[in-house]
């Protein structure tokens, strides 16, 4: 059977009548949701029930430390506004991982564009350049984020897109955006970055500022400028309090221009971006922490350090399990959120939707369970 992209248009439609079809009890305990999707991948790499898949279909190099991914995405993508980000799920050395990424491409542009820098000891950033190649697929979540242009009301009148390293990611979806809108007003795009070496996107910058009166690009090299603290960006950007600004970077460079806003009083809007919060710091093993399972809208305390399986079975849940030894993955399930230990190896994991077997895991802070 030969599957093609235009066989694939109809297929959300198809697919949740199968989803429906399959959650129905007495089918449900004969054909597992999982093997219908390893059927369907089989069948073509894009097809899924209801997860979003796309296929690489072109690499940029940048910068030596830099790459864009474009991706086509399959037909379950609902689109996305500009500046928002997607989660990235990779299988790398046997685990299922995610991370949160900004889309570099303009919202409603039928391909996504990932903007992903090299980090050293980077798990998934290594793994992006090292390992995908064009006609690699990758697995995304549908578009999430309010680092948006307002879309119901007029744009200001002066704007400044503010970003530092990698998040000039966002604030390069929202200057495309701004282009493709035929903005008209007056807007400053000030980015900072190490050296020329990592400047990216220089040309096509230069092509929008011919078409924008109204652009002017700033680049702030650290390496021969020194830190972009609050008094250089109040020297590079004078009327900074009339400017309602777009910012994204390093969370301790962010907090320096939020505290900046708040001393000076502006009235201006400063909209920013940033992922996650601080690291989790892990109980002790056996500290009662909470475990909350959404599918069963339960929530419990454990008690001791003994497997979520364990603690699970504990508070009434009959979650599916078959060895309780780690080798069967009967009781694989998604960790939404917190932090477990393997009891087998000792890792420790705060790492957000990872599968993880029940029955070796134990929970060392509140986790959320997809149970």
């Amino acid at each position: 059977m030969t599957v093609t992209h235009n066989t694939l248009k109809p297929w959300p439609r198809l697919a949740s009548q199968l989803v429906h079809t399959l959650e129905r009890p007495w089918l449900s305990a004969i054909v597992r949701k999982s093997a219908v999707e390893d059927t369907l991948n089989a069948l073509h790499p894009l097809l899924s029930l209801d997860t979003v898949k796309a296929r690489v279909v072109h690499i940029t190099h940048e910068s030596p430390t830099v790459r864009s991914f474009i991706l086509e995405p399959n037909a379950h993508w609902q689109g996305a506004r500009s500046g928002q980000f997607v989660r990235v799920q990779a299988e790398i050395n046997g685990r299922r991982t995610e991370r949160a990424y900004s889309l570099s491409s303009r919202g409603g542009a039928q391909r996504l564009a990932l903007t992903i820098k090299r980090k050293e000891g980077g798990l998934m950033s290594n793994f992006m350049h090292q390992q995908l190649r064009v006609g690699s697929v990758l697995t995304v979540s549908q578009a999430e984020g309010e680092f948006v242009l307002p879309a119901n009301e007029p744009l200001p009148g002066k704007i400044l897109l503010l970003s530092a390293g990698s998040g000039v990611s966002p604030v390069m979806a929202l200057m495309r955006e701004l282009h493709e809108q035929e903005y008209a007003g007056d807007v400053c795009f000030l980015h900072v970055c190490r050296d020329a070496s990592e400047q990216i996107w220089v040309d096509e910058m230069l092509l929008i500022g011919a078409q924008m009166p109204g652009l002017t690009v700033v680049t702030h090299l650290t390496a021969t400028q020194g830190r972009l603290d609050a008094q250089a960006l109040l020297a590079t950007v004078p009327d900074l309090a009339e400017r309602a600004t777009w910012l994204c970077g390093p969370a301790a460079w962010m907090d320096q221009v939020h505290a900046l806003w708040a001393e000076k009083g502006y009235a201006s809007t400063l909209t920013s971006e940033r992922f996650g919060g601080g690291p989790t710091v892990p109980a002790d093993a056996g500290t009662p922490v909470s475990v909350v399972c959404e599918r069963s809208a339960t929530q419990f305390m454990t008690e001791g350090a003994q497997p979520l399986l364990v603690q699970a079975e504990r508070a009434g849940l009959a979650p599916k399990h078959g060895c309780r030894i780690g080798i069967c993955r009967s009781c694989q399930c998604t960790k939404k959120s917190g932090t477990v230990e393997n009891l087998l190896t000792g890792e420790i994991s705060s790492a957000p939707n990872e599968e993880i077997r029940l029955c070796i895991s134990t929970a060392r802070s509140d986790v959320t369970l997809a149970l």
